[in-house]
């Protein structure tokens, strides 16, 4: 492999990063609000955790106002 060629794949390799870094973070706070808005409903924070596939503990710190 060339150096450029090996710069032209970290700059990839860079980019793809940034995009998954940006998509898990819309992930995370589309998760945040879904279980805000579970839990406004009324399901108990025991179902929303089996639901989205997280702890209890999870679950409550998702309840907490951002810091």
């Amino acid at each position: 492999m060339t150096e450029k060629r090996a710069i032209e794949a970290l700059r990839r390799a860079a980019e793809r990063r940034e995009v998954a870094d940006t998509e898990r973070h819309a992930a995370a706070t589309e998760l945040r609000k879904r279980v805000a808005d579970a839990r406004k409903a009324g399901v108990s924070p025991t179902k929303i955790a089996q639901e989205a596939r997280l702890s209890r503990q999870a679950v409550y710190e998702a309840l907490q106002p951002p810091s």
